[in-house]
Parts: structure tokens; sequence; C-alpha cells
């Protein structure tokens, strides 16, 4: 799956980080999401899944964005 394929719920990528290495969350075609962010060390995920953090003010725009 490409970004282009995604719906970006958060940021305009004007903010000072850049157009595309903001933490972010995307819908997915198929109803999931996908989250950008920092890699988090706070426990050790499971193989084949990584840890993210996020600020909260990114994912209360994600839940705006979808009406919620």
């Amino acid at each position: 799956m490409s970004r282009e394929e995604l719906t970006r719920l958060t940021g305009n990528g004007n903010g000072t980080c850049g157009k595309d290495d903001c933490p972010n969350v995307y819908k997915t075609t198929s109803g999931g999401f996908v989250v950008q962010g920092a890699v988090s060390h706070a426990f050790t995920a499971p193989d084949g899944e990584a840890l993210v953090e996020i600020p909260e003010e990114i994912l209360r725009e994600a839940v705006r964005a979808l009406g919620w």
C-alpha cells in the first residue's frame, strides 16, 4: 500500500515539522488506521508489530476528522 492510497486525517503539511514527517493518522481503504509517529521503546512489541508515540492533539484531530 502506498501513502497515496491512504486518507490523511491529520496535519496539513504546513507545520514546523515539514510536509510528510509529522506525526499523523491515516485511514485505509479497508477501514483500518495507520499511525505515523516517533518510535517508542516503552516495551518490546511482538514480531511484526511496532510501537509509535503521537501527541494527544493528533489523535483528537483524527477523531474530529472522522466526526466521532
